[in-house]
C-alpha cells in the first residue's frame, strides 16, 4: 500500500487557498477547531493515481513571525513532522505580497510548491508572469492554477507528488554572478557560494552572522533540523527560538536584525517581480491616483462618511420603493389566513396565535428585506472593488491614537454586516489586550438587525429626514466605540504608547466587482436573514405572542395582566430617566436581545399591528404611541438604546467562545448596557430641549 502524502495549503487571507482545498476535497472535509484555540481547522481527504493524500487548510497568514493567533498555528503546523509537501497558494495578481510568505517557507527546509492561482484575473488585467524564470529564481516548482476554474489540479498535485522528500530539486539560477546584488561586493566572504545554495541570499553582514550562528548552533544541538533557518530566526530576536535553542554569542547577537532581513527579503522580491511580471505599471500607475485621494490624510474620512451617506440614501430611496410590494403581497397573505382560518372556524386563539403572532411578527420583519439587499449590495460593491481596506489604512492613524492598531477597525468594519463574524475577526490582533478590547467596543456598530428598527422609527418620527436619522446611528456607533476605546487606554497604564504596531494590510489593486461575487455574498447574508426570520424570530414571535396572552390567571385578552406586562412593569424605573418607560417598549427591548429584529415584530404583537411597516402599519403604531407620551425625542432615545445595549445572543455565544470566558462575557453584556442607558440619557434630554 502506497504511503499517505500529508500537504498542507498555505497562503495569504484570501488568496483562493480554501478554493483550491474544496476543489480537491469537495465534501469530504472535517472542520474542527486546532487544539487550544478558536481558529478552525479543516482537513480533507483526496485519492491521486492509486495514491492517498491528506490535506490540511491551514490558517491564512502574510508571514510565519507569529504576530497573530493564525500564524501561529500555521507555523506549528508546518514545523511538525504531520505534513510531507506545503503548497504555498499565492494570488498571482498580487504576487509581490504573497512572496514574503513564500520566501520564508522555502527557507524551512521543507518541500514547497508554489501555486499561482487566479492566473485568469492576471490575463484579464493584460498582465503576464514568465513562469519559467519564476522557479529558477526560487528554486522550486510554480504551477499556475485557477482555483474557480479548476485548472492545473492535476498538475499540482502531480508536482506535489513528485517533490515530496526533496526540498529543492529545481537549479537555481539568480544570475549575479560571484558578487552579492544587494551589496554589489565582490568580498570571497563566504565559505559556500550560497546563491548556488539558497534562494534568499543576504547581505554579506548578515550571511557572515549566520555562518558563525550555524557552527555555534551545531556545536551545541547535534542532529537540529535546518540549522539556517533557526540562526536567521536567532537574528530575528524570534522569542520561541531563542528561549528554546539559546546561543551565548553576544558578539553576533548585538541586536535585532529582524527589520534588516525584512528590508532585504523585499529588496529581493522587487528583484523577482522586476524579472517575471510583464505590463504591470499601467495598472499600479492608475491605483496609486486613486489611492492619492482615497487615501488621503486628510480627505480620505470625509470621503468614506460621504460614501456610506450615499450607501443610504439608496437603503432608503429605493428599498423603501420595493417595500411598497412586499406590503402589499403581506397583506394579502395575511387577510387570507385569516379569512380561511375563519372559515374553518379555528378556535380564536389559536388565530391570534398565527395571524397577531407568527405572520404579525414574522411578516413584519420580511417587510425589511428590499433594505437589507440595498444595504447588502452596497457594502459588498465596495469590498470587491477593493476600497474598504483603504478605509482600515485610513483609520490606522485615528485607532493608534486610541491605543489599538489599524487592524482594530477590520472588525468593526465588519460589524456593519454582522457581529459574529466581527468579533471573529478580532483573532487577528496579536495583542491579547487589543483582541479583548476590540470585542468589547465592536458591538456598538451597528449591525443589519438593527437597520429595521432605524428605519421604522425613523420614517414614522422623522418622515422629512428618515435617512439623517437613521444614519446617525451609524455615526454614533462608531463614535461611542471610538471614545470607549480613548477612556480605556486612559485607564489601561500598561499599554502606554504601544498600540499594536503598524497595519500590515493589503490595500489591492482597484478592479471592477465581479457580479458573481456580489451574488455570493449578497445572498448569504439574505439567506442568513431569513433563516433567522424562519427560526429565531419565528420562536421569538411566538414566545412574546404567550407573553403577552397568558397571566397568573391563565389566558386573558387584556394585555395588562399579562406575565409580558408584569415584567415590563418591574423594569420601568429603570428606563424612565432614558424616555422609554413604557412596559410595551420594555418588553420589546428585552425581546431584542434574542435577535435584534425582534423589536419590530415585538412592537407589532404588543401594540397588535399588522404589517408595521406599511404606511396604515406605521400610522397606527405612531397614533398609539404618541397617545402614550412617546414622540421624537423618545424614537431617538430607543433606536440609541437600541444600538448600544446587549447585543444578540449570538454575539454573547460568540465572545463566550473566543475569550473562553463567561466572566467577560457577562461583563461585556453589563458594560453595554451602561453606556447604552449612558448615552441615551445624554440623546433623549438633549432632544427635549432641541424639539
Amino acid at each position: 500500500m502506497a504511503k499517505e502524502i500529508s500537504i498542507g495549503f498555505a497562503g495569504n487571507p484570501n488568496c483562493g487557498k480554501t478554493t483550491l482545498f474544496n476543489a480537491y476535497t469537495g465534501a469530504n472535509l472535517k472542520v474542527a477547531n486546532w487544539p487550544g484555540v478558536t481558529v478552525e481547522k479543516k482537513e480533507g481527504r483526496f485519492r491521486f493515481h492509486d495514491s492517498e493524500y491528506r490535506l490540511t487548510d491551514l490558517p491564512g497568514a502574510y508571514s510565519l513571525t507569529c504576530y497573530t493567533m493564525e500564524e501561529q498555528v500555521t507555523r506549528q503546523y508546518i514545523l511538525s513532522d504531520e505534513v510531507d509537501v506545503i503548497i504555498d497558494v499565492a494570488d498571482a495578481s498580487a504576487l509581490q505580497r504573497n512572496l514574503y510568505l513564500t520566501l520564508q517557507l522555502i527557507e524551512l527546509g521543507k518541500p514547497v510548491i508554489l501555486a499561482l492561482n487566479m492566473m485568469d484575473i492576471v490575463e484579464k488585467r493584460g498582465m503576464e508572469i514568465d513562469t519559467h524564470r519564476l522557479p529558477e529564481m526560487l528554486g522550486i516548482p510554480v504551477i499556475p492554477v485557477s482555483a474557480r476554474r479548476k485548472t492545473g489540479l492535476d498538475i499540482l498535485m502531480h508536482a506535489a507528488a513528485h517533490h515530496v522528500d526533496k526540498p529543492s530539486d529545481v537549479p537555481l539560477i539568480h544570475h549575479h554572478g560571484g558578487q552579492n546584488k544587494m551589496t554589489q561586493s565582490t568580498r570571497p566572504s563566504h565559505r559556500h557560494q550560497h546563491h548556488s545554495e539558497y534562494a534568499m541570499v543576504y547581505s554579506d553582514l548578515i550571511e557572515d552572522k549566520i555562518d558563525q550562528l550555524i557552527d555555534e548552533l551545531q556545536a551545541r544541538y547535534p542532529g537540529l533540523q535546518n540549522y539556517r533557518w533557526h540562526a536567521i530566526k536567532l537574528l530575528e530576536g524570534d522569542k520561541e527560538l531563542t528561549e528554546k535553542y539559546p546561543v551565548d554569542r553576544p558578539d553576533v547577537l548585538d541586536r535585532s536584525y529582524e527589520q534588516d532581513i525584512i528590508n532585504e527579503k523585499y529588496d529581493f522580491i522587487d528583484e523577482i517581480i522586476g524579472e517575471v511580471v510583464v505590463n504591470r505599471e499601467e495598472r499600479t500607475a492608475l491605483t496609486d491616483r486613486a489611492d492619492s485621494l482615497l487615501t488621503h490624510p486628510v480627505w480620505g474620512l470625509p470621503i468614506f462618511l460621504l460614501i456610506m451617506a450615499l450607501v443610504f440614501f439608496l437603503t432608503f430611496t429605493v428599498g423603501d420603493w420595493l417595500k411598497e410590494y412586499f406590503q402589499l403581497g403581506l397583506d394579502w397573505f395575511s387577510g387570507g389566513v385569516l379569512n380561511v382560518l375563519r372559515s374553518w372556524e379555528v378556535a380564536p386563539t389559536l388565530i391570534s396565535l398565527i395571524v397577531d403572532g407568527i405572520i404579525t411578527g414574522v411578516g413584519g420583519i420580511l417587510t425589511f428585506l428590499p433594505n437589507i439587499i440595498i444595504l447588502f449590495l452596497a457594502l459588498a460593491f465596495l469590498e470587491d472593488s477593493g476600497y474598504m481596506s483603504r478605509v482600515a489604512y485610513v483609520m490606522d492613524g485615528v485607532m493608534g491614537k486610541l491605543g489599538l492598531s489599524g487592524r482594530a477597525f477590520i472588525p468593526m468594519i465588519l460589524g456593519f454586516g454582522c457581529s459574529v463574524p466581527a468579533i471573529m475577526a478580532s483573532r487577528a490582533l496579536e495583542n491579547k489586550r487589543d483582541r479583548y478590547k476590540t470585542m468589547l467596543i465592536t458591538p456598538f456598530m451597528s449591525c443589519s438587525a438593527r437597520l429595521p428598527i432605524y428605519v421604522l422609527f425613523s420614517e414614522m418620527f422623522f418622515p422629512g429626514h428618515a435617512m439623517i436619522a437613521a444614519y446617525s446611528m451609524y455615526i454614533l456607533g462608531v463614535l461611542v466605540a471610538v471614545l470607549c476605546a480613548f477612556i480605556m487606554r486612559l485607564m489601561d497604564r500598561r499599554a502606554g504608547d504601544n498600540h499594536g504596531g503598524a497595519l500590515l494590510i493589503e490595500l489591492p489593486e482597484y478592479k471592477s466587482p465581479s457580479a458573481h461575487t456580489i451574488f455570493i455574498y449578497v445572498w448569504e447574508k439574505v439567506k442568513d436573514y431569513l433563516t433567522r426570520a424562519g427560526t429565531v424570530i419565528f420562536v421569538a414571535s411566538i414566545i412574546m405572542w404567550a407573553l403577552l396572552n397568558f397571566g397568573p390567571s391563565g389566558y386573558s385578552t387584556d394585555m395588562s395582566d399579562t406575565f409580558g406586562s408584569l415584567l415590563g412593569r418591574w423594569l420601568v424605573p429603570f428606563f424612565a430617566p432614558v424616555g422609554l418607560g413604557y412596559w410595551q417598549i420594555v418588553v420589546a427591548l428585552i425581546a431584542g436581545v434574542s435577535a435584534k429584529e425582534v423589536v419590530v415584530s415585538s412592537c407589532a404583537v404588543l401594540f397588535s399591528v399588522n404589517n408595521v411597516n406599511s404606511a396604515a402599519g406605521m400610522a397606527s403604531l405612531s397614533a398609539i404611541l404618541g397617545g402614550m407620551g412617546f414622540g421624537p425625542a423618545n424614537a431617538l432615545a430607543l433606536m440609541t438604546f437600541s444600538l448600544l445595549y446587549i447585543p444578540c445572543a449570538a454575539t454573547l455565544a460568540t465572545i463566550r467562545k473566543e475569550t473562553g470566558s463567561w466572566k467577560w462575557m457577562l461583563g461585556t453584556a453589563v458594560f453595554q448596557v451602561a453606556v447604552a442607558w449612558a448615552v441615551s440619557f445624554v440623546v433623549y434630554h438633549g432632544a427635549l430641549l432641541l424639539v
